[in-house]
């Protein structure tokens, strides 16, 4: 019998991420929708698997993970027939990580802090990120080449940066939209699959 995945979700949340993770590892699983206006995502039930009491979470065979960067990663290790992350002896592992992590200690921050007005912080070195500037500009360098970030190899690190780079163009994040190396990349992004299946599940096409 196959190890039971649960997802659990509310499609106004980074789950949006590990959904489309998901269909690309495309494996089943079974979905389990917290609505945030009845405060599920609070109910001893659910904090006992997170306690930060946040969404998403996937249970594979009894482990817990939480976090969308390190779900992304997971998903890509437990079904490596998938093909979504290089092998462990392979050199573009490297790459693979940085950019997984960049976007979750870097760009997500630097993102969070330039969209809600956060106070600039007069020494740039005091923040991981130094500064929002420097943060897509060091992205920008990185899907420039195409067509992903590892260049030919779409990994779970497109899932989890492209992802980021979809939401904060919607909001009107400045160094996006105007960025053809950035117009490109999530033009390739839309068209995959496993992102219009998840998206469409959503119920909207943008992330």
């Amino acid at each position: 019998m196959a190890t039971e995945l649960v997802f659990y979700h509310n499609p106004m949340s980074r789950g949006r991420i590990a959904h489309w993770m998901l269909e690309e590892v495309g494996v089943p699983y079974r979905t389990v929708i917290l609505d945030f206006d009845k405060g599920e995502h609070k109910s001893p039930d659910y904090l006992a698997i997170n306690p930060m009491g946040k969404v998403p979470a996937i249970v594979h065979g009894g482990t817990v993970v939480t976090e969308t960067a390190a779900i992304c990663a997971y998903l890509a290790d437990a079904f490596p027939e998938a093909g979504l992350a290089p092998a462990v002896n392979d050199r573009r592992r490297g790459p693979y990580y940085r950019w997984l992590f960049f976007g979750a200690g870097c760009f997500e921050p630097a993102l969070a802090d330039k969209m809600f007005q956060r106070a600039e912080v007069e020494r740039k070195g005091a923040l991981g990120y130094g500064s929002y500037e420097d943060t897509v500009n060091a992205l920008g360098q990185a899907v420039r080449p195409g067509p992903w970030i590892l260049g030919d190899m779409f990994s779970a690190a497109d899932v989890y940066v492209g992802s980021q780079i979809m939401w904060a163009m919607r909001f009107g994040a400045p160094g996006l939209a105007d960025n053809p190396s950035f117009t490109a990349y999530v033009e390739r992004l839309r068209g995959r699959p496993a992102f219009k299946r998840a998206s469409e599940a959503n119920g909207d096409l943008t992330l």
